[in-house]
């Protein structure tokens, strides 16, 4: 069933916004019904909104005389940008206007992004109302920092649009691991041979985000231990970022303690350098020969814990090696391995999309179809409830 979003947008700069996130939330499948209120509509024209929806835009309670009632319904409304004056009207309970009487009505799913300047946002009565509504079990987004539309720095900019996605997303979705608590590994790490160089590989960490966001959207806690990167890290993740192997075998068995789900995404080097040079290496006449060490084999590690929580290992192979990833599932002690061949295209290092098949210690191998990272991710965990249900 498609889900709705009742998407409210109120009278501040930050309403231009508001069109690039309707956009996005209906290309994640929601359908988009937009309530502007007064001030709004002198930002941006409905006419935008109701071109990027194709849903009717509602400005005024006269519109319908129920559609506070009938918005009210949606599986979720997001508030985005939220002013300072329609959170206080939310945590009062004022209601005179459209927007203002459908949160009186909405007792489901509410999400706010406040955007304002940041002495505002600042101001006692805002933060006491900021609270009051998380307390009644809605949930605030967080403006971020920045240069203001006044062209003062502070907090009160509207946050990154997929953090309020990422939101829309975890209301809009099942909670089916809703109490769990679960360590993503991420990214590739470096090992550095002096203060330029580094050992690593090209590992984007595109599939580890994928999968510590679809695990957030279904109701999970993540800590997320990531490899340098270039992706977006949202934060609702506990995140800890690492350099080298060493440093990502610290940071697991830091948290591993705590997850009662572990999933290894991470290329993690198999080797680093004997010796760390203090000083830029110099190029020299002939070859230049290095030394390397085996690192921590993190996955093994886990797998032999004991009371380990339920482990799942990513094994990238070139070519259709699935013996190989079946040999490295049994002797790491993996609940389930994620093998792919990054030969194929379209499912290698660094692209958007994977193709994947599911390993288990029980059962036949299980391939999955190629599809979008956060497909592939949805579908790796749908597989994974139910073999623990």
């Amino acid at each position: 069933m498609q889900p709705s979003v009742t998407l409210g947008v109120t009278g501040s700069i930050a309403a231009y916004r508001a069109a690039d996130l309707a956009r996005e939330l209906g290309r994640r499948g929601c359908r988009v019904s937009v309530v502007m209120t007064e001030s709004a509509c002198r930002f941006v024209a409905p006419l935008t909104f109701e071109t990027l929806t194709g849903q009717p835009v509602y400005t005024s309670l006269w519109n319908s005389p129920l559609s506070h009632i009938e918005l009210a319904r949606s599986t979720a409304v997001v508030v985005a940008p939220a002013t300072a004056n329609i959170l206080s009207k939310a945590a009062l309970g004022l209601a005179d206007d459209l927007l203002s009487t459908l949160l009186l009505a909405a007792s489901g799913n509410v999400i706010f992004a406040p955007s304002m300047n940041w002495r505002m946002y600042r101001n006692p009565v805002v933060q006491k109302h900021v609270r009051e509504l998380c307390d009644r079990g809605w949930r605030m987004v967080p403006p971020g920092e920045g240069t203001l539309a006044c062209g003062e720095e502070g907090e009160g900019r509207l946050a990154d649009l997929r953090e309020i996605v990422l939101q829309v997303e975890r209301a809009v979705t099942t909670e089916d691991m809703k109490g769990r608590r679960v360590l993503v590994t991420s990214g590739p790490t470096r090992e550095p041979l002096d203060p330029v160089r580094f050992i690593s590989n090209r590992s984007s960490g595109k599939m580890g985000m994928a999968m510590a966001s679809e695990a957030y959207r279904r109701g999970a806690q993540v800590t997320l231990i990531t490899g340098p990167t270039h992706e977006y890290v949202p934060s609702v993740f506990e995140t800890v970022r690492v350099e080298t192997a060493e440093q990502m075998h610290a940071a697991v068995k830091t948290y591993i303690n705590h997850a009662d789900m572990a999933v290894m995404v991470a290329a993690v080097s198999d080797y680093s350098p004997e010796t760390l040079s203090t000083e830029k290496l110099v190029r020299q006449k002939g070859t230049l020969t290095l030394e390397l060490s085996p690192t921590v084999d993190i996955l093994r590690e886990v797998g032999r814990k004991g009371n380990k929580p339920f482990l799942v290992g990513f094994s990238a192979e070139t070519g259709a090696r699935l013996e190989r990833a079946v040999e490295k599932m049994k002797a790491k002690g993996a609940d389930v391995m994620v093998f792919n061949d990054v030969t194929r295209e379209g499912a290698g290092f660094d692209v958007d999309t994977n193709e994947v098949t599911l390993l288990y210690p029980d059962s036949p191998a299980e391939a999955l179809p190629a599809g979008p990272k956060p497909e592939v991710a949805k579908e790796i965990f749908n597989r994974i409830l139910n073999r623990l249900a």
